[in-house]
């Protein structure tokens, strides 16, 4: 995908999410980053990408950036989100190397021109044990199946330029740059409906669809945790089992007989 592409899918993107069902995503999105990002300690956090929500509303992180590619960014955005906000490139990050402890990436590699070299840049950018959390369709869905039948037939439901990743095949491309996968969450199980009519009668789905058929969930989360060749987590010396150190004899009186006075 060309950057003339890029720009095309994120002006599309930024339409739909305005759409009911992307208020359905953007309520599920919001939801699990909330919960992922609490407990993610550090010192800085960045999230790059979808401005319509505040991943890092959760995390207490004394400094968070909002990133996307936009040359103006609309004020409803800078009004609602309480995180700085800043325009880059999604393959040439401003950040020194190892100097965030979380990344969120919210729907960036399915409209980048590179997304290899954007998991490399964030690669470089994280310290070492940092986070990074990646918000992506899933093709293996009932959307997935929707999008594909509209190639074909010229009616998307989803951004027609959006080249989607399978969780198998991103779960590749993070162990080749030595990522972890920790966690992957599914959620939006309802059918490719347009209003927000169907989507409350169809919201059964949801509860149904995380315990029947997990992994086929609309969209999808992956934690995943930099892991740096050679490096321990060094913590405290506990003695395992103290009351078995011998303490009445010193060392240097074993192994010897009494001698008469």
């Amino acid at each position: 995908m060309d950057s003339e592409a890029s720009e095309k899918f994120i002006i599309a993107l930024d339409r739909w999410l305005q759409t009911p069902v992307g208020s359905y995503v953007r309520a599920w999105e919001q939801t699990c980053l909330d919960e992922l990002t609490a407990d993610i300690f550090g010192f800085n956090a960045v999230q790059i990408g979808m401005p319509h929500i505040n991943g890092l509303a959760a995390n207490r992180m004394p400094n968070k950036w909002l990133a996307d590619r936009r040359l103006a960014w609309p004020p409803r955005f800078s009004d609602a989100l309480s995180c700085p906000l800043l325009t880059l490139e999604f393959s040439e990050l401003p950040f020194a190397s190892q100097s965030l402890d979380l990344v969120v990436l919210a729907h960036v590699l399915e409209f980048a021109a590179e997304p290899h070299q954007v998991l490399r840049e964030v690669e470089r950018v994280l310290m070492p044990e940092g986070q990074l959390i990646i918000c992506g369709f899933n093709p293996a869905s009932l959307w997935g199946a929707r999008q594909a039948i509209g190639r074909v037939t010229g009616t998307h439901f989803l951004p027609a330029e959006g080249e989607f990743i399978s969780m198998p095949r991103l779960k590749d491309w993070l162990k080749l740059l030595n990522m972890g996968v920790s966690h992957s969450h599914f959620g939006c199980y309802a059918p490719a409906c347009r209003t927000e009519r169907w989507l409350q009668r169809y919201a059964f789905m949801d509860k149904a669809g995380a315990h029947w058929w997990p992994y086929f969930g609309a969209v999808y989360m992956v934690q995943a945790i930099k892991r740096v060749k050679g490096m321990h987590l060094i913590g405290p010396a506990w003695t395992k089992n103290p009351a078995t150190v011998p303490s009445a004899t010193p060392v240097t009186n074993k192994g010897r007989k009494p001698q008469d006075g």
